[in-house]
């Protein structure tokens, strides 16, 4: 599942073709998606003009002219392809169609933003402007941990009291939205916490350590372009580099990076989900 750096990453790959223009078609090939679209989607999407492209925890946004919001998750094997596109940074001839295209949207500019997903476990919507942020989907969800709602004071209160271990408190949407599991095991390595430490047990100056560290993890993945494990891509079809980068996700049985570290990463299972860390110098 695409996390908060290859949203991001997405987004700012589709910004160039897609903001100020205006979707000339909208193809819709099938009924839904992880949800059934909305009623009249091609016609309330064709002739409107995009005004701004924004990402929120692991949606992309794309605010209209007709003051509707376009909502797009990219689900386990979404992608957000671009062809055609007249600024010459993506391939310039649109490509065949494929079988799991199942959106595709022609832009006034030359450009074809084209979303395929084989297990379809993608979405997109239709929301008011003006209360998108009202909606089932956003209100429930915690601050940016890229933005200012983000502080040490904030997550010292988040966790105080909280029995359930530390990384299910960061999984938690409603604490801090777009963080997923490799971008958990990441920071909890560089913090040199435990995966299994209660939240609520942790020291206020030691949970305070995690925000400069979640923001610095994040910034490094987006530098990088996300991590490409399976399906992720790029808007224009490359694949993320992070992966490269992991200190202790999916490195079960090798050595720890840590300097001074003689640890073996270490691999077990919390909530249903893969937790990497080093017992050795993870307390």
């Amino acid at each position: 599942m695409p996390e908060l750096p290859e949203v991001e990453t997405v987004m700012r790959g589709l910004a160039p073709s897609m903001e100020g223009a205006v979707i000339a078609k909208a193809q819709i090939n099938r009924p839904d998606l992880r949800w059934p679209f909305p009623d009249r989607m091609s016609e309330r999407l064709t002739g409107q003009r995009v005004e701004r492209l924004r990402r929120r925890s692991k949606y992309i946004l794309a605010d209209l002219a007709s003051g509707e919001t376009l909502l797009i998750h990219l689900g386990m094997s979404g992608r957000m392809l671009v062809s055609g596109d007249p600024l010459g940074q993506f391939v310039h001839d649109h490509p065949q169609a494929e079988k799991h295209d199942h959106v595709v949207l022609d832009m006034d500019n030359g450009a074809r933003i084209t979303f395929n997903d084989p297990r379809r476990f993608g979405a997109m919507d239709l929301l008011d402007t003006a209360t998108a942020e009202d909606s089932k989907l956003l209100a429930v969800l915690g601050p940016e941990p890229l933005g200012n709602q983000f502080s040490e004071n904030y997550l010292t209160a988040a966790f105080k009291g909280k029995n359930t271990p530390v990384k299910s408190a960061l999984l938690d949407q409603g604490i801090i939205a777009g963080l997923g599991n490799i971008y958990v095991c990441e920071t909890l390595h560089r913090a040199g916490i435990s995966p299994k430490r209660k939240a609520g047990q942790i020291a206020g100056r030691k949970v305070a350590t995690l925000v400069p560290i979640i923001r610095e993890v994040l910034s490094d993945a987006i530098e990088a372009g996300g991590s490409s494990l399976k399906d992720f891509r790029s808007a224009g079809g490359e694949l993320g580099y992070f992966q490269h980068r992991f200190d202790v996700y999916d490195r079960e049985g090798a050595p720890c990076k840590r300097d001074g570290c003689d640890g073996v990463v270490a691999r077990i299972v919390q909530s249903g989900r893969s937790s990497f860390y080093c017992p050795r110098c993870q307390r």
